[in-house]
């Protein structure tokens, strides 16, 4: 057999293995959108536990159901974001408004200027945080106590609680630390508002995410 046909032979291996690989490909795809399919039946759900709280070191007060949606992430919807607010006020009213069934709006999360963090919505669920019903169904939402327009309230104490929650949440969900995954909620598209504004010191904040990131063999 000369060269010419040698190479023609593998040329049709190739063609066939890559026709193979294809249609393997498609297959997983296939059934991960009938195991997504499977969660968003309704009456199917992950069991629930009053109270319960997915990072370490955070407290729990429930948002209104209004104000959030029962979802079973990340098997009915991929998490792949995490969108960063700030609430325009205190820690205190940025509580009772997610409490507030009236509000039609909650976070996952509060970190407060001192880094305390509570927690009013699980992360299995979807919080009416972005006004963008796709990035709300694929993101977990931080809100950081503050005005975007007051450097000072952005202190260390926050930064550092923040950083080591969205590490966290990157490790669980594999999210990459980078400007595409993590988003201000000025830039969801569709957003009318202009948190976390321009004191948010973006360059220090994801390289304090990767520093916990890799603490925690991320």
């Amino acid at each position: 057999m000369t060269e010419k046909g040698k190479g023609g032979g593998r040329t049709r291996r190739a063609v066939l293995f890559g026709g193979l690989g294809v249609l393997v490909v498609g297959a997983l795809a296939e059934h991960e959108q009938i195991e997504r399919a499977w969660w968003l039946l309704p009456g199917v759900s992950k069991p629930r536990q009053e109270g319960a709280v997915d990072h370490a070191g955070v407290s729990w007060t429930a948002a209104s159901p209004a104000n959030w949606r029962m979802a079973d992430r990340p098997d009915d919807y991929r998490v792949d974001r995490i969108v960063i607010h700030v609430t325009q006020g205190d820690f205190a009213s940025s509580v009772d408004a997610f409490k507030n069934p009236f509000h039609k709006a909650s976070a996952h999360y509060i970190v407060r200027q001192d880094g305390h963090v509570e927690q009013m919505v699980r992360e299995l669920d979807v919080a009416f945080h972005a006004g963008n019903r796709s990035m709300n169904e694929r993101s977990v939402g931080i809100e950081h106590e503050g005005f975007v327009d007051r450097p000072q309230d952005f202190t260390d104490a926050m930064y550092a609680a923040s950083a080591r929650l969205a590490a966290d949440v990157c490790r669980r969900y594999r999210i990459p630390v980078d400007r595409t995954h993590f988003l201000g909620h000025s830039e969801v598209p569709g957003a009318d508002h202009t948190d976390p504004g321009p004191h948010w010191d973006w360059d220090r904040y994801l390289r304090q995410v990767r520093e916990q990131l890799a603490a925690l063999g991320g």
